[in-house]
């Protein structure tokens, strides 16, 4: 991660620091996937074909083709960051006052179903705060309990088949995140992807500075790390796949040939309509007309927020 130097936001335009941090992103997601490889060896066995009576995508065999799915509220319930700051909190990372605002800004988006860029930029800026002058591999270890603590209940299992449905046709499989790559790529190897694409936090001989290389991976940034990525692994990616809830996320879902919205908020489920994408919501069991990869029933049941959240909200307009 080194070369590629720390830019500070004042000597870069936004679309310069997104592409910085897609870069940054796709190079994490590569170490990432290549060290799971070969600690994996040669075990991975031959992925089966489609099922019978459905239509044959994800094409089995086409090594040009990978899925990019988003994580929060498209694979998990809520948003991973936030899970994260209640585990730390639980470990005497910070205060109660931090944690009120971390329940606060959880509230507001299982509530509203989409992201508050206000929100998660003050989430963004507590958690970097947080972990300022602690060790990676100390956070990392923290991760795999947090994620059994609150994440692992929280998987959708219709996204979930939607995955394995790539994997066992015998593609990558990618999470593309603005939650720590670090946090995203637990959550990718207890589903059993191949990585994750997150936002790149710095750090200086395994102990974290402070500060992110370019900014958030988030809206554009997705894009251009898909980019990079693809690039990378020598995809096509109008063969590709992506997957998410979020119309912050159509610069990524335009990439691919292949764009789905899950559980899609407003702006997205419209967008998606007026282009034909295929829309599947595992929300109240909808089921949109345009399926075209066969999942499992399960439907999980978003929590919705409360009344005081909803007050408390329009007092901060």
């Amino acid at each position: 991660m080194a070369a590629l130097g720390w830019l500070t936001p004042r000597r870069r335009s936004a679309t310069a620091r997104s592409v910085l941090a897609g870069e940054a992103a796709a190079e994490a997601a590569r170490k990432s996937s290549l060290a799971a490889e070969q600690s994996a060896g040669a075990e991975d066995g031959a992925a089966p074909g489609a099922h019978d009576g459905e239509p044959e995508f994800p094409v089995v065999g086409d090594d040009r083709a990978a899925a990019f799915f988003d994580l929060d509220n498209t694979v998990m319930q809520g948003a991973a960051i936030f899970h994260f700051g209640r585990g730390l909190y639980k470990r005497k990372f910070f205060e109660r006052r931090e944690l009120t605002r971390f329940a606060w800004q959880q509230a507001w988006f299982r509530l509203a179903g989409v992201e508050d860029p206000e929100h998660m930029q003050d989430a963004r800026d507590s958690a970097l705060s947080i972990v300022k002058g602690h060790r990676v591999s100390e956070l990392m270890s923290i991760g795999e309990e947090i994620y059994d603590e609150y994440m692992a209940d929280r998987i959708w299992p219709g996204t979930r088949a939607l995955a394995q449905a790539h994997l066992d046709a015998g593609q990558k499989v990618w999470l593309v995140t603005a939650a720590p790559v670090e946090t995203a790529t637990i959550i990718a190897r207890r589903l059993g992807l191949t990585g994750a694409l997150g936002t790149v936090a710095e750090s200086v001989d395994g102990v974290y500075t402070g500060r992110l290389v370019g900014e958030p991976l988030h809206g554009p940034a997705k894009a251009e790390a898909v980019r990079a990525l693809a690039a990378a692994e020598g995809l096509d990616l109008a063969r590709c796949a992506a997957y998410s809830d979020s119309h912050n996320d159509i610069p990524m879902l335009s990439l691919v040939g292949h764009p789905y919205a899950i559980n899609p908020d407003t702006k997205l489920r419209k967008h998606a309509r007026a282009r034909d994408w295929r829309l599947r919501d595992y929300r109240t069991g909808r089921k949109a007309a345009k399926v075209g990869i066969p999942a499992a029933a399960g439907v999980g049941a978003l929590a919705g927020g409360t009344a005081a959240a909803v007050a408390l909200h329009r007092r901060r307009r």
